[in-house]
């Protein structure tokens, strides 16, 4: 028998096989971590490659709309002004009142010390490890925010790090033991998927564009929509799983679970919040992980109630995007990015940055933002205004190599 099937089908039928068979694990990974101190630290992990560019938009800068006028909107009327520089995405509103409350502040021009090649692989995995190939050390066996809890002369029990989902998170990977929770949510592509769908199809335009509206269309189509016979079951299943994940709200399930186990005895934890390749159509694309990264932040402040008061959140990505948009309306891997810190132990209200400036002759290879500091300067002050851990345990345990010597104040 000969099933008719449109496009639409065709891209949804491949995207849904080729995810079913790779589809494990299936939920976005966290991890938790128990240690003796009051205050938490929350670590969210951006995939990717977040375009700071957009998020945090230099309108300032004179050569702004000409690299940028055909993908941003207009902010003359200065409705999402931060400082008289910089503008928020718009995707961002809801998050307004906690820049105007001090509890949101931003780093731009900032990257990790990877640099050249652009692959999300490796740049994740220096993210993660805290190392860099510049300083001259190769990557970790063990994350930086393992090497933290290692730092600490204290006794830890099982709650020492808690990974949630089937995912490892490499950030918290190490000697110290974790244990494991799932939450009770479907999430049929996780970003260790998206991550190899990457590998495979990121060279070919065409294929990576496909695969990408395949798993959009999966959260738009019903089965009923595609004219299969009735013995494909597999199909109808996939569609009705991926629905099902995109209704639940997995990402505000989890932050939930994030605040639940930060008003006990967890206060380290670490999650990954996906989708931020913006090759194709940015304006479309960066909007559901900006909405996503929203939701999850306001969640946790309500959700944790007092416990905010002593709460820094760190979102971080594996490295920014170029300056100029490509010719489809996106944008590629770059260099220079942005960081987003959330909470009620942070010096909000301020967009902190050595900003190099947009001329052709300031940018990074003549394409990227030129990063000015390191995003581990920015961690490392976190993690010693939150738990007062010494200058010389951060530069030599937790990130080797690195000089906090102009560390930015970005904890009260």
């Amino acid at each position: 028998m000969t099933t008719a099937l449109s496009r639409r089908g065709f891209l949804l039928r491949s995207g849904a096989l080729g995810c079913s068979l790779a589809a494990s694990p299936l939920i976005t990974p966290m991890t938790f971590a128990a240690a003796p101190w009051e205050n938490r630290l929350v670590v969210i992990l951006l995939r990717g490659g977040m375009d700071g560019l957009d998020v945090v938009q230099p309108y300032g800068a004179p050569e702004f709309d000409t690299y940028r006028g055909g993908l941003i909107e207009s902010n003359r009327a200065g409705e999402r002004d931060l400082d008289g520089y910089f503008a928020l995405h718009r995707k961002l509103d809801k998050l307004r009142p906690l820049w105007d409350s001090g509890e949101l502040s931003f780093a731009h021009a900032v990257s990790t010390p990877y640099r050249d090649k652009r692959s999300h692989f490796d740049g994740q995995d220096l993210l993660e490890a805290g190392t860099g190939e510049v300083s001259g050390y190769s990557r970790s066996a063990d994350g930086w925010l393992n090497r933290l809890m290692q730092s600490q002369d204290v006794p830890f029990d099982l709650r020492t790090a808690f990974a949630v989902g089937r995912e490892e998170l490499s950030i918290l990977s190490g000697p110290a033991e974790v244990s494991n929770w799932a939450p009770n949510t479907v999430l049929p592509i996780s970003p260790t998927t998206e991550r190899l769908m990457e590998v495979v199809y990121h060279d070919d335009p065409l294929f990576r564009e496909s695969i990408k509206e395949a798993i959009e269309l999966a959260g738009e189509i019903s089965p009923t929509d595609l004219n299969f016979d009735e013995s494909d079951d597999m199909m109808r299943t996939m569609v009705q799983s991926v629905n099902k994940g995109q209704k639940s709200k997995s990402h505000v399930q989890l932050a939930k679970f994030t605040a639940q186990q930060l008003k006990a005895e967890t206060r380290i934890a670490a999650f990954s919040i996906g989708g931020w390749d913006s090759h194709n159509k940015q304006t479309n694309t960066i909007g559901k992980p900006l909405e996503n990264l929203g939701d999850v932040l306001l969640t946790l402040k309500r959700d944790l109630g007092p416990v905010w008061d002593k709460t820094a959140i760190i979102a971080m990505t594996e490295f920014g995007r170029t300056v100029r948009i490509n010719g489809s309306g996106g944008t590629d891997h770059g260099t220079g990015g942005a960081m987003i810190f959330a909470g009620g132990a942070i010096r909000g209200g301020k967009v902190f940055t050595q900003w190099p400036g947009l001329a052709q002759d300031q940018l990074y290879q003549e394409r990227d933002l030129m990063p000015t500091e390191d995003v581990r300067t920015y961690a490392g002050a976190t993690i010693q205004g939150l738990f007062g851990i010494d200058q010389r345990t951060i530069e030599s345990v937790i990130f080797p190599g690195l000089d906090m010597s102009a560390r930015p104040k970005v904890t009260l």
